[in-house]
């Protein structure tokens, strides 16, 4: 028999079938700029920006980034990638609203002080060693290293706004 999901109170495991194609497709954080949240999520992340839509009337631009693989090509036409976006697993969306680059003290929460409520997003790398090795060249913050508490295997950084990213290997 086919694995069908772990049983939970609470858990189903049969689905509707109106659920049939529904796709997990991005997770969104707000930005205060975007020049180095795009900076640190492209250069240091490796993830390639898709799409990018402006919204003069809310202030407001959306940035969707996704880790693509060295053979994976999203279409060049601009309505047939966001498409294709609306298609994928694993995208994040970047959200600026515009003007907060300009305030000093400004800063979003991170879920993760009181109250508490979205905690992180998670890469999964080929090689937990090596990808620690370059995070630390790349002199990103961490919020735990392996070697800290009893979780060896995991790491947590965090991105230009606070946010935290959790490293694991694959």
């Amino acid at each position: 028999m086919a694995f069908q999901g772990e049983q939970h109170p609470g858990v189903t495991l049969t689905h509707d079938e109106h659920t049939q194609g529904f796709t997990f497709n991005h997770t969104m954080l707000r930005i205060k700029d975007p020049k180095v949240s795009l900076d640190f999520y492209t250069r240091i992340m490796g993830m390639t920006v898709v799409r990018k839509d402006d919204y003069p009337n809310g202030e407001f631009s959306l940035y969707f980034l996704a880790r693509l693989n060295p053979d994976e090509q999203p279409p060049e036409d601009k309505d047939a990638r966001k498409q294709w976006v609306a298609k994928q697993r694993g995208i994040l969306e970047l959200t600026h609203n515009w003007g907060t680059e300009n305030e000093a003290s400004f800063h979003y929460h991170d879920g993760n002080a009181q109250p508490q409520g979205f905690g992180h997003i998670c890469f999964s790398v080929p090689d937990f060693e090596a990808a620690i090795a370059y995070l630390d060249s790349q002199k990103v913050t961490y919020k735990k290293r392996p070697e800290d508490g009893s979780m060896r295997d995991i790491a947590f950084i965090k991105d230009p706004d606070g946010y935290w990213i959790e490293i694991i290997g694959h």
